[in-house]
């Protein structure tokens, strides 16, 4: 019955949401080139409303990169190209107000302002490197893959750090001027054999408040690989997990058995490297793993000695990206989720950038799912839809990602209803429920399915005592664990405000069984003075 009961809740439920979504976003869907939509308690999609739209897309012209080709201006550059190729990094440095994009086919790196306009174009450092220097006494990239920008604490000077990696090496300077970098350091291939890996290529770097570089290197799968501010080699951080599999599992109890011979040739299980890392205002740092279809350690966040604080075994359950794989019929493929791309915001909202779908999956600060935005098509130039997603970035309420085929950035800025969604979420992970509570309101009037909302307005009333309303937003959320809480704080509320009538009851309850009792004896003492008289008379 209890089954039953769910299945319809399920249905009813998914049928509303699909009813108000399509009513309240047909204009919407038709502005974007995807439709927005959310996991509801039992992990089915349903219609959302969108909470981004594209605001624009950026090329190579608007960016204004037809400026180094001019000999008259001052980023000109020899036979540069006017166009992206191939960008795989894109960075926000907020305090300074400029992005940086390691463009990387064109062996070079941009800085562009907040409109996205080009201020600097840098093909190398200046400086007495490792790496061979030109007449010019320039060091040339080759290949840039990543890039991140820090303001020291110690010296109060903007570093830039560069993933320069076909010359297998970390690069950190100083910006001198829109053409030149000087040196600072060189991070190259640790000398010593706790770095047993042939090859030397970082691809993504970031630096946390002490100046410690970490880079995210090919075919390095025990973690980053970690310098301190000098230069020197202090390791691996935040390695990945194996994945729990049942081949892995088979293996392992055949390891056991097996002779040294066979477990020789054994394939060895390995943890997956991972993809892309961000770091926080808070300095905790969040890496993201591309390998398809991964489960464990598929989106971490780091404590400064490198364990993920959302570990499973805590008994809590973290799901980023699609939950199941998706076919494309068009393509004839299945599309597993490949997050490659992590940005944390300064309000704690987390996004997450898929590979496979072009999509950007966005999480509060708790991993609660806020809304899902983008799409991946690679046979046409549909505005917005995207071929090799590399990098996303945030800023306010902007979200940009930078695709490496279509060669442009992608800004999105939220709607009407994203605001007011994050106005509720930024209330709610304060703590401040009551305060939220009109924001979700709101937000169940233009989405009425958003499973969150509900939970927030449960909150909202458990917070306000009104735990018959608490009940019933849990229980339309499916909150099974704030909808005990709620009924424990009801039972006890109940019992509070009538506990002069239950004791009063409680009391004509004992003493009408204290009455039924001497009743009972009296007719047994009753019963037994008539059943002595009679055996009298008998004799």
């Amino acid at each position: 019955m209890l089954r039953i009961k769910k299945s319809l809740k399920r249905i009813l439920c998914a049928g509303l949401a699909a009813a108000v979504s399509v009513t309240m976003t047909v204009s919407a869907f038709a502005a974007e080139p995807y439709e927005s939509y959310m996991y509801d308690t039992w992990e089915d999609a349903i219609p959302s409303q969108n909470a981004y739209r594209i605001n624009n897309v950026v090329s190579g012209s608007e960016m204004g990169l037809s400026r180094i080709q001019d000999p008259n201006d001052a980023l000109y550059v020899e036979g540069a190209s006017a166009r992206l190729s191939n960008p795989k990094d894109m960075y926000l440095d907020e305090e300074s107000q400029q992005f940086w994009i390691a463009d990387t086919d064109n062996n070079r790196v941009l800085r562009l302002d907040m409109d996205l306009k080009v201020t600097g174009v840098y093909t190398g450092v200046f400086g007495s490197s490792e790496i061979a220097v030109g007449e010019d006494g320039e060091s040339k990239f080759a290949a840039p893959s990543g890039v991140f920008a820090k303001k020291s604490l110690y010296t109060g000077e903007l570093y830039l750090y560069i993933a320069d990696y076909d010359n297998s090496r970390v690069v950190k300077a100083t910006v001198d001027s829109e053409r030149k970098l000087s040196l600072v350091q060189e991070y190259t291939k640790p000398d010593t054999e706790l770095y047993s890996v042939e090859t030397f290529n970082p691809s993504k770097i970031v630096v946390d408040f002490a100046e410690n570089v970490y880079a995210v290197c090919t075919s390095v799968n025990t973690g980053s690989v970690q310098f301190n501010k000098e230069g020197e080699f202090q390791g691996f951080y935040g390695a990945n997990r194996v994945e729990v599999t049942a081949k892995v599992i088979a293996q392992k109890l055949w390891r056991k058995i097996a002779s040294n011979e066979q477990i020789s040739g054994m394939a060895r299980n390995v943890p997956v490297e991972y993809a892309n890392f961000d770091i926080d205002e808070d300095g905790f740092i969040y890496t993201v793993t591309e390998a398809a279809n991964t489960t464990t350690d598929a989106v971490k966040k780091l404590n400064p000695a490198g364990y993920n604080i959302w570990d499973n075994e805590t008994g809590d359950e973290y799901k980023f990206g699609d939950i199941a794989s998706e076919y494309d019929a068009t393509q004839n493929q299945t599309y597993s989720t490949r997050l490659t791309d992590i940005v944390v915001s300064n309000n704690g909202i987390i996004n997450v950038l898929d590979f496979a779908t072009g999509r950007v999956f966005q999480y509060d600060r708790e991993c609660n799912l806020l809304c899902i935005f983008g799409t991946k098509n690679s046979t046409n130039d549909q505005k917005g839809s995207f071929s090799n997603p590399n990098a996303v970035e945030a800023y306010g309420n902007n979200i940009y990602v930078i695709d490496g085929s279509k060669n442009d950035i992608t800004v999105y800025s939220e709607t009407t209803f994203g605001k007011i969604m994050h106005q509720a979420v930024e209330l709610y992970d304060q703590g401040r429920y009551s305060d939220a509570k009109p924001y979700w309101e709101d937000v169940i009037k233009r989405d009425g399915g958003y499973p969150l909302a509900y939970i927030g307005l449960g909150k909202a009333s458990l917070n306000e005592g009104e735990y018959s309303k608490a009940l019933d937003y849990f229980e339309t959320a499916y909150d099974q664990d704030d909808y005990d809480k709620a009924y424990k704080y009801a039972r006890e509320d109940f019992i509070r405000d009538n506990f002069t009538v239950i004791i009063i009851v409680v009391i004509v309850i004992v003493a009408g069984l204290i009455a039924l009792a001497q009743l009972h004896k009296r007719s047994i003492y009753v019963f037994k003075g008539r059943f002595r008289s009679k055996e009298k008379e008998g004799k």
